[in-house]
């Protein structure tokens, strides 16, 4: 039973991720890390630094669990 529970908080942390990072701006992807994109740079502010940390804190809760999971 305990499996389950663990497998259905991954599965919804999967999809809270993957809603979280579809939510992010455009444009800020890895393309434009290798000169893709000859953007200006800017501080995050109000709700898209919410979306960021959220991203980030989500991500790894997912992949803390996981590891968790494996060794279980």
């Amino acid at each position: 039973m305990q499996g389950q529970g663990f497998t259905i908080i991954q599965i919804v942390l999967a999809a809270a991720l993957m809603g979280l990072i579809l939510l992010q701006a455009k444009g800020s992807g890895l393309g434009s890390t290798f000169g893709g994109e000859m953007g200006l740079y800017r501080t995050k502010r109000g709700f898209e630094k919410l979306l960021f940390r959220a991203t980030i804190f989500i991500a790894t809760l997912f992949i803390i669990l996981s590891v968790i999971g494996l060794l279980v």
